[in-house]
Order: C-alpha cells, then sequence, then structure tokens
C-alpha cells in the first residue's frame, strides 16, 4: 500500500488525486455538477452530486493510475467549508438540498442577532462573525423551514454535517458521524478556545446538540470505506476544510506564515502559532489545523469571489469561452481606461462583511470591451487581497513574512499573479506544485499511516517554481489602490 487517495470536493467540481509514495501526483479525475440558484442570492448543490462524483472521481483516479484499492494505504478529504447538509440517520436521505457557502438567505436572521447584541459572543467563542456565510444559520434554517425537521432533530432522527461529514458518512455506509476542528471552527457552533461545541452557540441559534458530529484532530481515524466501492476496505484518516488544507500543503507551519489561495473565493491564512489572535479589523481567528490534540491558529480572510469572476466572464458576459483566454485580454487592455469591477455578486466578504452589496462596474466608456472587463477581473482579485493582508498586519504584532505563497487555479496567471507582486508591494511566490489544497490532505492520511514523513521533512519538500517581484512605482500603487477603496465605499453606498 504505497498511495494515498485525496479527495478535493469543491464548489463546482469534485476532484480525486492519487499521491504517490514521494507525494507526486500519479493521477487526477475531475466531474463538474451543476449549481442550483432558487432565488436571488441562494446557492445550492444536490447532495446527490457531491456524493456521486465523489464515488466517480475516486475510481477514475485508481483505474488512470492503474492501481487497485490493495495500492491506497488512506484517503484524505478536503472540501468546501461552511456548506450545510441535514439528512435522515436511518435513510441517509437529505431534508434539503446543500446550503451552499455563497448562499446569502439568512442575512436577516444575522442582522437580527446583531441587533440583540450576540455578534461579540459569537466573536470571542468561534472567531467567527455574524454572516451567512457560516454554517449555524444555515442549519437555523433548514430546521426551521423544513416541516417536521426541528422535531426530529430533537428526537435524534436527524444528522448534521459540512461536506466533509456527508462523504465520510457516504463512505463508511453510515458508520461514522464525525468532522475535523478546521470544518468544526467554520459553522459558528464551535468553540475554538475549547476545542468542542458551544452550548451557548447552539442555544442561541436553537440547535439541538445532538444533531451535532464528533470532532477529530485533522489527522485521526474516521473509519474505512464501505468494502464495495472499492473493493476493499480503504481507511478515511485525514480531513482538513479546503483553505486549511492549502496551509498545510504549503508547508505554512510556522508563524507568520501565509498562503493565498485563488479558487472560487480567495482566502488568505496567517498561521499565528498556539495563540488565538483576536481581530480588531474584522478578519476571522479559525483553526489552522489540530495534530494530536494540539491547536494550530489563523487569522483568514475570506473573499467570496475570485475565480467565480472569470467563470463569469465566461457563463455571464460570454466574453470569453474558457478562462485561460483572460490573460491574453487583460495584456492587450487599455489601462488608461482605469476600469475598476468590484466583485460582489453574492455580498462582500472580509474585511467589510457586507452580504447585501451586489456587484458594481466603474470608469466605463464607449471604448471599454472585453479586455478592459478582463483586466478589470482580474485586478478586482489583487485589490482584495491587498484588503486582507493590510488587516492581517493591523492585527498581528507579530507582522507577516515578506512573501505570500499562492495556490488555486488563478495562481496559474502569470499577470495576475504579478499585479498581486505589484498591489501589494510584496513577493508573491508560486510553488511548483499547485495542487496544494488536495496535497495538504494528502499528507494529513499518509502521514497518519505511516507512509509520509513528519512536518519539518514535508515542509522542506517544498519547492518553489516562480517568484514575482514588485514593479511598480510606489506612488503609482497607492494611485490604483486609492481608486479601489473609492469604488468599494461607492459599491456599499449604493
Amino acid at each position: 500500500m504505497t498511495h494515498i487517495l485525496a479527495i478535493d470536493q469543491g464548489t463546482t467540481s469534485t476532484r480525486a488525486i492519487l499521491f504517490g509514495p514521494d507525494l507526486r501526483v500519479v493521477a487526477v479525475a475531475q466531474e463538474e455538477f451543476p449549481q442550483h440558484y432558487p432565488a436571488s442570492g441562494w446557492v445550492e448543490h444536490d447532495p446527490s452530486d457531491l456524493w456521486s462524483t465523489t464515488a466517480a472521481t475516486a475510481r477514475a483516479a485508481i483505474e488512470r493510475a492503474g492501481l487497485g484499492a490493495a495500492d491506497i494505504a488512506a484517503i484524505g478529504i478536503t472540501n468546501q467549508r461552511e456548506t450545510t447538509l441535514v439528512w435522515d440517520r436511518a435513510t441517509g436521505k437529505p431534508l434539503h438540498n446543500a446550503i451552499v457557502w455563497q448562499d446569502r438567505r439568512t442575512a436577516e436572521t444575522c442582522q437580527a442577532l446583531k441587533a440583540a447584541g450576540h455578534e461579540a459572543a459569537v466573536t470571542e467563542t468561534t472567531g467567527l462573525l455574524l454572516d451567512p456565510y457560516f454554517s449555524g444559520t444555515k442549519l437555523k434554517w433548514i430546521l426551521d423551514h423544513v416541516e417536521g425537521a426541528r422535531d426530529r432533530a430533537i428526537r435524534g432522527e436527524l444528522a448534521f454535517g459540512t461536506v466533509d461529514t456527508w462523504l465520510v458518512w457516504n463512505l463508511t455506509g453510515g458508520r461514522v458521524h464525525a468532522t475535523d476542528a478546521t470544518n468544526a471552527a467554520r459553522t459558528m457552533l464551535y468553540d475554538i478556545r475549547q476545542g468542542r461545541w458551544s452550548e451557548a452557540m447552539c442555544e442561541m441559534l436553537d440547535i439541538p446538540a445532538g444533531i451535532l458530529p464528533e470532532v477529530r484532530d485533522c489527522a485521526a481515524d474516521f473509519g474505512v470505506t464501505r468494502a464495495d466501492l472499492f473493493g476493499r476496505e480503504i481507511p478515511i484518516l485525514g480531513i482538513a476544510g479546503d483553505q486549511q488544507a492549502a496551509t498545510i500543503g504549503q508547508a505554512c507551519f510556522r508563524p507568520g506564515m501565509m498562503k493565498s489561495t485563488y479558487g472560487t473565493g480567495c482566502f488568505a491564512l496567517l498561521n499565528t502559532g498556539t495563540d488565538p489572535v483576536a481581530s480588531q479589523n474584522r478578519l476571522l481567528t479559525t483553526i489552522a489545523y489540530q495534530l494530536d490534540g494540539q491547536r494550530t491558529y489563523a487569522l483568514e480572510g475570506s473573499i467570496f469571489i475570485a475565480g467565480a469572476v472569470v467563470q463569469w466572464l465566461r457563463d455571464g458576459l460570454r466574453l470569453i469561452r474558457s478562462a485561460s483566454e483572460t490573460q491574453a485580454l487583460a495584456e492587450a487592455a487599455d489601462p488608461g481606461q482605469g476600469v475598476v469591477l468590484v466583485p460582489a455578486f453574492t455580498g462582500l466578504g472580509a474585511p467589510y462583511w457586507r452580504p447585501d452589496c451586489r456587484g458594481a462596474v466603474f470608469g466605463l466608456t464607449r471604448n471599454s470591451g472585453p479586455e478592459e472587463f478582463a483586466r478589470a477581473a482580474l485586478e478586482s482579485v489583487g485589490y482584495q487581497t491587498r484588503d486582507l493582508l493590510e488587516a492581517m498586519t493591523a492585527d498581528w504584532a507579530g507582522g507577516g513574512d515578506t512573501a505570500l505563497r499562492v495556490d488555486g487555479g488563478m495562481s496559474a496567471s502569470d499577470w495576475a499573479m504579478q499585479f498581486l507582486a505589484d498591489i501589494l508591494g510584496a513577493q508573491v511566490d508560486r510553488p511548483r506544485v499547485l495542487e496544494t489544497t488536495a496535497m495538504g490532505a494528502a499528507w494529513l492520511a499518509g502521514h497518519r499511516a505511516g507512509l509520509y514523513p513528519g512536518m519539518n521533512e514535508f515542509a522542506r519538500t517544498w519547492a518553489l517554481e516562480k517568484s514575482f517581484v514588485p514593479a511598480m512605482a510606489p506612488d503609482a500603487r497607492e494611485a490604483l489602490y486609492a481608486r479601489w477603496t473609492r469604488a468599494v465605499a461607492a459599491t456599499q453606498a449604493f
């Protein structure tokens, strides 16, 4: 048993990646699934899509590698966080579609809780803010709106989980109802300092405690798969939410190390060590990882729309056929037009936290075309990242490393990464292996299985592919960023 199977269940697709004994990628299988938008600001997934694409891609990756289940030492799982599911413990049937992390339907609930003075307690206990982004109010919505759900939850008939928990339940044939500390920390129901579900948070949201999964370390025993899935039982030995898995995959193990992942959204994490740091700038305090019962914390900034802005160019405006076209368009754009796009399609994330905002474009002229839209879309990701990093450096007295480690699909664009370095005024480092999220999950499972090395030796395997250093004059940088901040202020005012 020399290989590790990493399941990377994301917002728009599911991937399964096989890693060899040297932590190299051996085979990849990927499958997209539909997004459902039943109302403005609502985003849902069919739970059966999450499970079926997981099973299909896992089998496909093993087959493409020319391997069998007997070659797989363990499975590691990483997942889109905060997405919320509730199902029947007896049948495994979901009560409702999964409510996705991007969903804004509980904005009024969050506002009412804020008005009632609850946000300070939420932040102190969970490290989070009162925002529809997190799982707690989504779970409350399902219990409130599905007929009979709350009574059934009280009777112990229902199970709640984030996507990792849903996958473990299905992989193990309903034998294991568990999550890891990083996913639990995103529910708004978990006390990140005490390391347990919070009675106060459950009471605030009227959540029966019996619906919640058991919380385990990131590298732990999460049961074994059903024998019929792959031909033999395979142990599940690692779980981490996608951004925490990327932090591990980027080997950001020292306090002060930062990574930023550019997927559907953008998520920057700063390792702050064994003590949680309370943000004064509306960032999140979260668990970076938990190993051997020891929690390591991070400050996190969350941007809801990063790679999704390129999907919007493709699917919404139909200006491009594929994401790869954006770089050439951005290079051909007229920089003198100064088009600014604020992609608040599902609200503004950190550090603004305005779920009511919607997207806006500024500076259009008669000559504005696909080139200018593409450039503004890529630039918006750099601007939003600067918003996060400025808040992080203000929050943490230790400061951050001078280099930002990047990964995710958009990090493959040299143009976007150079603009990121320019607008940050900081070095941006892209690793040779961009599959850092899956690698983090693979390392957790592989280390637990005894196949992969410990943390320090694993960190030494991190290899640089390219560094981007600032080439923009400081006054030009500040002028561009000032224009962005004006655009965000105008968007919020509208």
